[in-house]
Protein backbone atom coordinates (compact mmCIF):
# COMPACT_ATOMS: atom_id res chain seq x y z
CA UNK A 1 0.00 0.00 0.00
CA UNK A 2 1.68 3.46 -1.06
CA UNK A 3 2.45 5.66 2.15
CA UNK A 4 2.63 2.28 4.52
CA UNK A 5 6.06 3.94 5.67
CA UNK A 6 4.29 7.27 6.07
CA UNK A 7 3.26 7.08 9.41
CA UNK A 8 6.83 5.93 10.95
CA UNK A 9 8.48 8.66 9.06
CA UNK A 10 6.59 11.30 10.49
CA UNK A 11 6.59 9.87 13.70
CA UNK A 12 10.58 10.18 13.45
CA UNK A 13 10.59 13.68 11.73
CA UNK A 14 8.01 14.53 14.58
CA UNK A 15 10.20 13.57 17.23
CA UNK A 16 13.24 15.30 15.81
CA UNK A 17 11.56 18.62 15.60
CA UNK A 18 8.99 18.76 18.22
CA UNK A 19 10.72 21.48 20.49
CA UNK A 20 11.38 23.82 17.53
CA UNK A 21 7.82 23.73 16.51
CA UNK A 22 6.19 24.03 19.72
CA UNK A 23 8.54 27.02 20.50
CA UNK A 24 7.15 28.63 17.19
CA UNK A 25 4.14 28.23 18.05
CA UNK A 26 4.52 30.32 21.21
CA UNK A 27 6.83 32.84 19.70
CA UNK A 28 3.74 33.70 17.43
CA UNK A 29 1.05 33.53 20.34
CA UNK A 30 3.40 35.79 22.21
CA UNK A 31 3.90 38.07 19.09
CA UNK A 32 0.01 38.27 17.51
CA UNK A 33 -0.56 40.45 14.83
CA UNK A 34 -4.16 41.58 13.49
CA UNK A 35 -5.26 41.33 9.84
CA UNK A 36 -3.29 42.55 7.34
CA UNK A 37 -0.46 43.76 9.27
CA UNK A 38 0.99 40.08 10.26
CA UNK A 39 4.59 41.20 9.52
CA UNK A 40 6.59 39.48 11.86
CA UNK A 41 4.57 36.52 11.05
CA UNK A 42 5.07 36.72 7.36
CA UNK A 43 8.95 37.17 7.69
CA UNK A 44 9.22 34.17 10.37
CA UNK A 45 7.63 32.09 8.15
CA UNK A 46 9.70 32.42 5.02
CA UNK A 47 12.45 32.64 6.99
CA UNK A 48 11.82 28.82 7.71
CA UNK A 49 10.89 27.67 4.41
CA UNK A 50 14.11 29.67 2.81
CA UNK A 51 16.08 27.35 5.37
CA UNK A 52 14.44 24.17 3.32
CA UNK A 53 15.44 25.21 0.06
CA UNK A 54 11.75 26.93 -0.56
CA UNK A 55 11.04 29.84 -2.39
CA UNK A 56 8.01 31.79 -0.45
CA UNK A 57 6.51 34.54 -2.48
CA UNK A 58 4.80 37.00 -0.15
CA UNK A 59 1.01 38.01 -1.65
CA UNK A 60 0.28 41.18 -2.91
CA UNK A 61 -1.10 42.94 0.39
CA UNK A 62 2.32 42.84 1.83
CA UNK A 63 1.50 40.27 4.50
CA UNK A 64 0.51 36.47 4.02
CA UNK A 65 2.55 34.41 1.51
CA UNK A 66 2.29 31.45 -0.53
CA UNK A 67 4.84 28.58 -1.68
CA UNK A 68 5.25 25.72 -4.02
CA UNK A 69 6.64 22.67 -3.28
CA UNK A 70 7.55 20.15 -5.74
CA UNK A 71 7.86 20.68 -9.91
CA UNK A 72 6.67 19.15 -12.80
CA UNK A 73 2.94 18.62 -14.55
CA UNK A 74 1.52 16.16 -11.66
CA UNK A 75 -0.99 17.37 -9.55
CA UNK A 76 -1.07 20.09 -7.36
CA UNK A 77 -2.97 20.23 -3.63
CA UNK A 78 -3.01 23.17 -1.60
CA UNK A 79 -3.01 23.51 2.22
CA UNK A 80 -4.62 26.63 3.48
CA UNK A 81 -3.09 28.16 7.38
CA UNK A 82 -4.36 31.63 8.41
CA UNK A 83 -2.08 33.50 10.05
CA UNK A 84 -3.65 36.80 11.62
CA UNK A 85 -4.78 37.31 15.57
CA UNK A 86 -7.86 38.38 17.28
CA UNK A 87 -8.15 42.44 18.73
CA UNK A 88 -8.55 40.91 22.24
CA UNK A 89 -6.70 40.80 25.54
CA UNK A 90 -4.60 38.11 26.42
CA UNK A 91 -6.10 36.71 29.83
CA UNK A 92 -4.49 33.77 30.28
CA UNK A 93 -2.19 33.70 33.41
CA UNK A 94 0.60 31.69 34.61
CA UNK A 95 1.59 30.57 30.78
CA UNK A 96 4.86 32.05 29.98
CA UNK A 97 4.29 32.48 26.39
CA UNK A 98 1.17 34.99 27.11
CA UNK A 99 0.48 37.64 24.27
CA UNK A 100 3.03 40.24 24.58
CA UNK A 101 0.87 42.83 22.10
CA UNK A 102 -1.67 44.86 24.21
CA UNK A 103 -5.18 44.34 22.71
CA UNK A 104 -4.15 41.29 20.68
CA UNK A 105 -4.31 37.59 21.05
CA UNK A 106 -4.00 34.55 19.41
CA UNK A 107 -7.57 33.47 20.84
CA UNK A 108 -8.97 31.28 17.80
CA UNK A 109 -6.06 29.03 17.27
CA UNK A 110 -4.28 30.64 14.23
CA UNK A 111 -1.02 30.22 15.51
CA UNK A 112 -1.91 26.46 15.66
CA UNK A 113 -2.75 26.28 12.34
CA UNK A 114 0.23 28.36 10.64
CA UNK A 115 2.48 26.15 12.89
CA UNK A 116 1.04 22.96 11.89
CA UNK A 117 1.76 23.93 8.13
CA UNK A 118 5.12 25.29 8.74
CA UNK A 119 5.62 21.52 9.99
CA UNK A 120 3.82 20.21 7.07
CA UNK A 121 6.22 22.64 4.65
CA UNK A 122 9.38 21.18 6.30
CA UNK A 123 8.69 17.71 5.81
CA UNK A 124 7.00 17.67 2.32
CA UNK A 125 10.29 19.39 1.35
CA UNK A 126 12.19 16.91 2.48
CA UNK A 127 9.65 14.24 0.77
CA UNK A 128 10.22 15.91 -2.62
CA UNK A 129 13.98 15.71 -1.88
CA UNK A 130 13.99 11.85 -1.34
CA UNK A 131 11.64 11.95 -4.83
CA UNK A 132 8.74 11.08 -2.82
CA UNK A 133 6.19 13.60 -3.56
CA UNK A 134 4.19 12.54 -6.02
CA UNK A 135 2.90 15.91 -7.02
CA UNK A 136 3.12 19.47 -6.00
CA UNK A 137 2.08 20.87 -2.83
CA UNK A 138 1.12 24.67 -2.48
CA UNK A 139 1.24 26.27 1.22
CA UNK A 140 -1.10 28.97 1.36
CA UNK A 141 -0.39 31.23 4.60
CA UNK A 142 -3.67 33.46 4.26
CA UNK A 143 -3.96 36.95 5.90
CA UNK A 144 -6.71 38.81 7.43
CA UNK A 145 -9.25 35.45 7.94
CA UNK A 146 -10.60 37.02 11.00
CA UNK A 147 -11.68 40.46 8.98
CA UNK A 148 -12.79 38.70 6.68
CA UNK A 149 -11.35 39.52 3.23
CA UNK A 150 -7.95 37.85 3.07
CA UNK A 151 -8.92 34.68 0.92
CA UNK A 152 -10.45 37.13 -1.47
CA UNK A 153 -7.19 38.67 -1.73
CA UNK A 154 -5.07 35.08 -2.12
CA UNK A 155 -7.52 34.01 -4.81
CA UNK A 156 -7.35 37.78 -6.58
CA UNK A 157 -3.43 37.35 -5.98
CA UNK A 158 -3.69 34.12 -8.53
CA UNK A 159 -3.45 31.70 -5.68
CA UNK A 160 -5.69 29.36 -6.99
CA UNK A 161 -4.83 28.98 -10.75
CA UNK A 162 -4.12 25.38 -11.72
CA UNK A 163 -4.85 24.17 -7.60
CA UNK A 164 -6.91 20.51 -8.13
CA UNK A 165 -7.90 20.11 -4.31
CA UNK A 166 -7.38 22.56 -1.31
CA UNK A 167 -7.29 21.26 2.12
CA UNK A 168 -7.85 22.91 5.63
CA UNK A 169 -8.17 22.99 9.56
CA UNK A 170 -9.81 24.70 12.81
CA UNK A 171 -8.86 24.23 16.10
CA UNK A 172 -11.96 23.31 17.86
CA UNK A 173 -12.07 23.18 21.98
CA UNK A 174 -14.81 20.73 21.80
CA UNK A 175 -12.84 17.64 20.70
CA UNK A 176 -10.06 16.09 22.56
CA UNK A 177 -6.78 16.42 21.28
CA UNK A 178 -6.03 13.41 19.13
CA UNK A 179 -9.06 13.80 17.24
CA UNK A 180 -10.62 14.85 13.53
CA UNK A 181 -13.92 16.18 12.83
CA UNK A 182 -14.95 15.43 9.81
CA UNK A 183 -17.98 16.70 8.38
CA UNK A 184 -19.60 16.37 3.90
CA UNK A 185 -21.68 19.34 3.05
CA UNK A 186 -21.90 22.48 5.31
CA UNK A 187 -19.36 22.91 8.22
CA UNK A 188 -19.77 26.75 9.09
CA UNK A 189 -22.26 29.26 8.16
CA UNK A 190 -22.59 32.50 5.98
CA UNK A 191 -21.61 35.18 8.00
CA UNK A 192 -22.64 39.01 6.77
CA UNK A 193 -22.95 42.32 8.48
CA UNK A 194 -26.20 44.50 8.36
CA UNK A 195 -26.85 47.92 9.72
CA UNK A 196 -29.71 50.12 9.45
CA UNK A 197 -29.70 53.76 9.81
CA UNK A 198 -33.30 55.61 10.39
CA UNK A 199 -33.84 58.97 9.76
CA UNK A 200 -36.99 61.57 10.00
CA UNK A 201 -38.14 64.79 12.02
CA UNK A 202 -37.46 64.51 15.60
CA UNK A 203 -38.84 66.82 18.30
CA UNK A 204 -40.10 67.07 21.98
CA UNK A 205 -41.27 63.30 23.88
CA UNK A 206 -44.36 65.36 24.57
CA UNK A 207 -45.38 65.29 20.71
CA UNK A 208 -44.27 62.27 19.32
CA UNK A 209 -46.97 62.57 16.65
CA UNK A 210 -45.19 65.58 14.88
CA UNK A 211 -42.22 63.45 14.50
CA UNK A 212 -40.99 60.04 13.44
CA UNK A 213 -40.47 58.55 17.00
CA UNK A 214 -37.21 56.98 15.46
CA UNK A 215 -37.06 55.41 18.79
CA UNK A 216 -39.77 53.36 18.84
CA UNK A 217 -39.66 52.80 14.61
CA UNK A 218 -36.04 51.60 15.62
CA UNK A 219 -37.62 48.84 18.61
CA UNK A 220 -39.95 47.65 15.78
CA UNK A 221 -37.55 47.27 13.54
CA UNK A 222 -35.01 45.29 15.63
CA UNK A 223 -37.76 42.81 17.92
CA UNK A 224 -40.09 42.47 13.98
CA UNK A 225 -37.47 42.06 11.63
CA UNK A 226 -36.02 38.72 13.00
CA UNK A 227 -39.47 37.42 14.24
CA UNK A 228 -40.97 38.19 9.79
CA UNK A 229 -37.69 36.59 8.46
CA UNK A 230 -38.66 33.13 10.42
CA UNK A 231 -41.83 33.24 8.24
CA UNK A 232 -40.05 34.17 4.85
CA UNK A 233 -36.97 31.75 4.95
CA UNK A 234 -37.17 28.33 4.89
CA UNK A 235 -36.82 27.13 8.42
CA UNK A 236 -34.18 24.05 7.43
CA UNK A 237 -31.38 27.33 6.31
CA UNK A 238 -30.78 28.18 9.54
CA UNK A 239 -31.11 31.59 9.15
CA UNK A 240 -30.13 33.90 11.94
CA UNK A 241 -30.28 37.46 12.76
CA UNK A 242 -28.78 39.43 15.77
CA UNK A 243 -28.80 42.67 16.78
CA UNK A 244 -24.85 43.70 18.47
CA UNK A 245 -25.61 47.55 18.81
CA UNK A 246 -28.17 49.88 18.94
CA UNK A 247 -28.01 53.62 19.08
CA UNK A 248 -30.55 56.63 19.35
CA UNK A 249 -30.82 59.76 21.10
CA UNK A 250 -28.86 62.12 23.72
CA UNK A 251 -31.41 63.23 26.13
CA UNK A 252 -34.81 61.53 28.09
CA UNK A 253 -36.86 64.02 26.29
CA UNK A 254 -36.04 64.76 22.82
CA UNK A 255 -37.14 62.58 20.00
CA UNK A 256 -33.94 61.73 17.81
CA UNK A 257 -33.80 62.07 13.78
CA UNK A 258 -31.38 59.93 13.51
CA UNK A 259 -31.40 56.27 15.04
CA UNK A 260 -28.77 52.99 14.20
CA UNK A 261 -28.77 49.43 14.68
CA UNK A 262 -25.99 47.27 13.66
CA UNK A 263 -25.99 43.18 14.10
CA UNK A 264 -24.79 39.94 11.92
CA UNK A 265 -26.74 37.97 9.62
CA UNK A 266 -25.91 34.00 9.57
CA UNK A 267 -27.18 31.30 7.68
CA UNK A 268 -26.18 27.62 6.99
CA UNK A 269 -27.94 27.53 3.13
CA UNK A 270 -25.88 28.90 0.18
CA UNK A 271 -29.14 29.74 -1.18
CA UNK A 272 -30.93 31.67 1.49
CA UNK A 273 -27.45 33.17 1.70
CA UNK A 274 -27.43 34.69 -1.69
CA UNK A 275 -31.56 35.86 -1.07
CA UNK A 276 -30.84 37.23 2.40
CA UNK A 277 -29.88 41.22 1.17
CA UNK A 278 -32.87 41.76 -0.60
CA UNK A 279 -35.11 40.23 1.67
CA UNK A 280 -33.89 42.16 4.72
CA UNK A 281 -34.05 45.66 3.01
CA UNK A 282 -37.58 44.93 1.83
CA UNK A 283 -38.10 43.81 5.45
CA UNK A 284 -36.68 46.69 7.06
CA UNK A 285 -38.48 49.39 4.70
CA UNK A 286 -41.37 47.70 4.71
CA UNK A 287 -41.55 48.58 8.78
CA UNK A 288 -39.83 51.45 8.52
CA UNK A 289 -42.70 53.37 6.34
CA UNK A 290 -45.31 52.61 8.77
CA UNK A 291 -43.90 55.15 11.34
CA UNK A 292 -42.81 57.67 8.41
CA UNK A 293 -38.91 56.60 8.73
CA UNK A 294 -36.45 56.54 6.02
CA UNK A 295 -34.53 53.87 5.72
CA UNK A 296 -31.22 53.13 4.82
CA UNK A 297 -30.08 49.59 4.88
CA UNK A 298 -26.22 48.60 4.77
CA UNK A 299 -25.45 45.10 3.89
CA UNK A 300 -22.07 43.84 3.65
CA UNK A 301 -21.16 40.32 2.64
CA UNK A 302 -18.90 38.76 4.70
CA UNK A 303 -18.52 34.96 3.58
CA UNK A 304 -20.47 32.07 2.21
CA UNK A 305 -21.38 29.36 3.86
CA UNK A 306 -18.06 26.61 3.90
CA UNK A 307 -19.57 23.45 2.06
CA UNK A 308 -16.79 20.33 1.86
CA UNK A 309 -16.82 18.20 -1.03
CA UNK A 310 -18.10 14.63 -0.50
CA UNK A 311 -14.01 13.66 -2.35
CA UNK A 312 -12.42 15.91 -0.30
CA UNK A 313 -13.82 14.55 2.99
CA UNK A 314 -13.21 10.81 2.19
CA UNK A 315 -9.38 12.04 1.21
CA UNK A 316 -9.42 13.58 4.92
CA UNK A 317 -10.93 10.11 5.80
CA UNK A 318 -8.15 8.00 4.32
CA UNK A 319 -5.68 10.20 6.17
CA UNK A 320 -7.07 10.20 9.35
CA UNK A 321 -6.95 5.97 9.39
CA UNK A 322 -3.65 5.89 7.77
CA UNK A 323 -1.90 8.82 10.06
CA UNK A 324 -3.72 8.44 13.63
CA UNK A 325 -6.16 5.32 13.25
CA UNK A 326 -9.64 5.51 12.10
CA UNK A 327 -11.13 6.03 15.60
CA UNK A 328 -9.34 9.37 15.41
CA UNK A 329 -12.59 10.47 13.25
CA UNK A 330 -15.53 12.10 14.42
CA UNK A 331 -18.07 13.64 13.24
CA UNK A 332 -18.92 17.44 13.92
CA UNK A 333 -21.68 19.37 13.76
CA UNK A 334 -22.21 22.57 10.71
CA UNK A 335 -21.29 25.80 12.94
CA UNK A 336 -23.39 29.30 12.53
CA UNK A 337 -19.44 30.59 12.71
CA UNK A 338 -18.04 32.43 9.59
CA UNK A 339 -14.84 31.07 7.92
CA UNK A 340 -13.49 32.39 4.63
CA UNK A 341 -11.95 29.59 3.41
CA UNK A 342 -15.07 29.47 2.16
CA UNK A 343 -14.19 31.63 -0.74
CA UNK A 344 -11.98 29.26 -2.15
CA UNK A 345 -14.30 26.50 -2.41
CA UNK A 346 -15.95 28.91 -4.41
CA UNK A 347 -13.32 28.39 -7.07
CA UNK A 348 -11.55 24.33 -6.29
CA UNK A 349 -13.26 21.37 -4.09
CA UNK A 350 -12.06 21.03 -1.24
CA UNK A 351 -12.99 20.34 3.04
CA UNK A 352 -11.78 22.13 6.33
CA UNK A 353 -11.59 19.42 8.80
CA UNK A 354 -12.01 20.40 13.07
CA UNK A 355 -8.81 19.77 15.04
CA UNK A 356 -9.23 18.54 18.68
CA UNK A 357 -7.45 20.82 20.82
CA UNK A 358 -9.45 20.46 24.68
CA UNK A 359 -7.04 18.11 26.46
CA UNK A 360 -8.12 15.13 28.86
CA UNK A 361 -6.00 16.41 32.03
CA UNK A 362 -8.12 20.02 32.25
CA UNK A 363 -10.21 20.74 34.56
CA UNK A 364 -12.71 23.52 34.58
CA UNK A 365 -14.88 25.19 31.72
CA UNK A 366 -14.30 24.59 28.09
CA UNK A 367 -11.42 26.98 26.67
CA UNK A 368 -13.92 28.31 23.69
CA UNK A 369 -12.40 30.61 21.11
CA UNK A 370 -13.03 33.68 20.34
CA UNK A 371 -12.22 34.37 25.00
CA UNK A 372 -9.21 35.91 26.40
CA UNK A 373 -8.59 32.43 27.69
CA UNK A 374 -8.22 30.28 24.95
CA UNK A 375 -5.92 28.00 25.09
CA UNK A 376 -4.23 24.01 23.77
CA UNK A 377 -3.17 21.12 24.00
CA UNK A 378 0.01 21.48 22.28
CA UNK A 379 0.02 18.02 21.04
CA UNK A 380 -2.37 19.09 18.82
CA UNK A 381 0.51 20.19 16.68
CA UNK A 382 1.73 16.90 16.06
CA UNK A 383 -1.70 15.59 15.36
CA UNK A 384 -2.52 18.19 13.08
CA UNK A 385 0.86 17.98 11.01
CA UNK A 386 0.10 13.99 10.66
CA UNK A 387 -2.94 14.74 9.43
CA UNK A 388 -2.45 17.88 6.93
CA UNK A 389 0.53 15.73 5.22
CA UNK A 390 -1.26 12.40 4.89
CA UNK A 391 -3.82 14.47 3.43
CA UNK A 392 -1.69 15.58 1.39
CA UNK A 393 -0.29 12.96 0.52
CA UNK A 394 -3.09 10.70 -0.03
CA UNK A 395 -4.76 13.27 -2.57
CA UNK A 396 -2.00 13.26 -4.54
CA UNK A 397 -1.84 9.54 -4.79
CA UNK A 398 -5.23 9.11 -5.87
CA UNK A 399 -5.11 11.88 -8.03
CA UNK A 400 -1.95 10.16 -9.84
CA UNK A 401 -4.05 6.52 -9.48
CA UNK A 402 -6.94 8.19 -11.38
CA UNK A 403 -4.63 9.95 -14.02
CA UNK A 404 -3.05 5.91 -14.70
CA UNK A 405 -6.52 4.86 -14.88
CA UNK A 406 -7.47 7.26 -17.47
CA UNK A 407 -4.29 6.73 -19.21
CA UNK A 408 -5.03 2.86 -19.33
CA UNK A 409 -8.42 3.56 -20.54
CA UNK A 410 -6.98 5.48 -23.66
CA UNK A 411 -4.72 2.81 -24.57
CA UNK A 412 -7.82 0.11 -24.39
Amino acid sequence: MQGRDLPEQLTAFLARHEREFTGFRRDLHMHPELAFAEHRTTGRIAERLREVGLRPRVLAPGTGLVCDIGSGPGPLVALRADIDALPITDEKAGVPYRSTVPGAAHACGHDVHTTILLASAVFLAQQDRAGALPGRVRLVFQPAEELPGGAVEVVDDGAMKGVDRIFALHCDPRLMVGRVGLRVGGITAACDQLMVRLSGPGGHTARPHLTSDLVYALGKVVTELPAALSRLVDPRAGFSLVWGRISAGAAPNVIPDDAVAEGTVRCLDDEAWHAAPDIVKGLVESVASVYGAEAEVTYRRGVPPTINEAESVEIMREAVGLALGPDAVASTPQSLGGEDFAWYLEHVPGALARLGTHSPDWDGPMLDLHRGTFDVDERAIGVGTRFMVTTAMTALWNAARAGERVDDEALA
